[in-house]
C-alpha cells in the first residue's frame, strides 16, 4: 500500500514472503533495494507535477537482516526540483526496527506524467 501523506514524503507497507529468502533464511538485497528506491522514487516524484523521473544512482545500506512479516519503506525527499531529485528512505522491520536506507538520485525524463496510468489527472 502506498500512501504520500504530503509532497516529499512517502509510506509503503508490503510483506515479505519467506519465498523471497536467500539460503541463509532472510530477505535478498533485491528486496531492500526495490522498497527502498520507491519509497525514495514516490517521495521525490511527489514533488514534480509534470515528468516521470528515472533513478541514475542509489546506494544502499544493510543494516540487519529482514525476516519475513509486514515491512515499512519511509521516503524523504532531501533537495532538487528541476533536473535531478535526491530523495532517502529506510526500511522498517514489523517491530519498527530499521533494517535498511538508502540514498537515490533522480532525473527527470522526457515522459510526461499525463501520459502514464496512474499518473494521469481525472477531470
Amino acid at each position: 500500500m502506498l500512501a504520500i501523506p504530503e509532497p516529499g514524503i512517502s509510506r509503503i507497507r508490503f510483506e515479505v514472503d519467506p519465498a523471497h529468502h536467500h539460503a541463509a533464511g532472510a530477505a535478498h538485497g533485491t528486496v531492500y533495494f526495490k522498497m527502498l528506491d520507491d519509497a525514495a522514487f514516490y517521495a521525490a516524484n511527489s514533488r514534480v507535477t509534470d515528468r516521470f523521473l528515472l533513478t541514475t544512482a542509489f546506494n544502499l545500506l544493510f543494516t540487519r537482516p529482514l525476516k519475513a512479516g509486514v515491512v515499512t519503506a519511509e521516503g524523504r525527499w532531501i533537495s532538487g526540483e528541476r533536473r535531478v531529485l535526491i530523495a532517502d528512505a529506510r526500511l522498517l522491520d514489523a517491530d519498527g526496527e530499521e533494517v535498511g536506507r538508502g540514498t537515490g538520485t533522480f532525473m527527470r525524463s522526457h515522459i510526461p506524467l499525463a501520459t502514464l496510468a496512474g499518473y494521469a489527472r481525472q477531470g
